[in-house]
């Protein structure tokens, strides 16, 4: 209308107000759920920090051989004392993960195009309900682009699990991806993880950005923080305890901890910031601490 024309409405989100609706769990947006729902989502968050630390290796469903990832059978038993949760495809996890490891696992059920098409706003549900029971999956993670022109489709495919998932009390994870044209604003990402999460999900993977805090605010589910792409130990670490401070229920460091170094002591310092309530100066120093150790000869 135009009379409105110009009229700005300011908006507060009581960022250091606790969600309201959280009696009798520890997870927002989960305690009206079932007891299958819960029983999943404590698997994947640590019920006595009330984080997680997700571990994610899917990379190879649209990029091929990732550096870092090359051999998935040794690198994933030797992470998995220090990270909550494996994120990865049915092929990589049947293949490469012991099932005698007993780590929650958020399955990819989605796929699409690959790197050298450089069009990845286009996927389909690839894995159906039953696969991820059979698979034991704690979650479905499904990738969801807002402002690309595959919009309308990733959101059927979301609504597709999801309404699977509630059948069955397999929660889903909307994962938020960036559309090519859309600038990581928090502006942005207050829109895509609000509607993904209105969309019914239980949880939201979702990126670090300005007002971080706004955007955890804003939206009625637990938020997981992606790593994105390979940063160095101290900015994976700030990141890290940046986004805990402000609300996150967790981290998922992917390139992050395969490509360091020394992956394991990367993993075991986002766990003491994620789980510890250490500051990323403390886990910095365990992490070369740990580096120095490695390089001594044995004795």
């Amino acid at each position: 209308m135009a009379d409105l024309e110009g009229l700005k409405v300011s908006k507060d989100y009581h960022v250091n107000v606790p969600f309201a609706n959280q009696k009798g769990f520890f997870l927002k947006g989960i305690n009206s759920l079932d007891w299958g729902m819960k029983k999943h989502m404590a698997n994947i968050f640590n019920p006595e920090s009330g984080n997680t630390v997700m571990f994610a290796f899917d990379h190879g469903y649209f990029m091929g051989s990732t550096a870092g990832l090359e051999r998935l059978d040794l690198l994933l038993p030797q992470l998995a004392p220090y990270v909550d949760c494996f994120m990865g495809t049915r092929g990589a996890l049947r293949t490469c993960v012991p099932p005698e490891i007993v780590k929650s696992v958020a399955l990819r059920v989605t796929s699409g195009s690959s790197m050298i098409q450089d069009d990845l706003s286009h996927e389909i549900v690839a894995v159906d309900i039953e696969d991820a029971i059979r698979m034991n999956a704690d979650c479905m993670a499904v990738q969801t682009f807002i402002g690309a022109d595959g919009q309308l489709s990733s959101l059927e495919n979301l609504n597709r699990v999801i309404n699977a998932g509630m059948r069955y009390s397999i929660p889903t994870m909307g994962v938020c991806a960036v559309g090519k044209d859309m600038a990581r604003t928090d502006r942005f990402f207050k829109l895509a993880t609000r509607i993904i999460a209105e969309m019914g999900v239980q949880v939201v993977k979702t990126y670090d950005c300005e007002n971080f805090e706004e955007v955890v605010a804003a939206c009625p589910v637990p938020i997981v923080v992606a790593g994105g792409k390979k940063l160095s130990e101290p900015d994976a670490l700030k990141l890290a305890y940046g986004v805990i401070q402000k609300g996150a229920r967790g981290v998922d460091m992917g390139r992050n901890i395969f490509q360091s170094p020394h992956p394991v002591a990367m993993a075991q310092a986002v766990s003491m910031i994620v789980h510890k309530g250490a500051t990323d100066k403390e886990a910095l120093e365990f992490y070369q601490d740990e580096i120095h150790k490695e390089a001594q000869p044995n004795r």
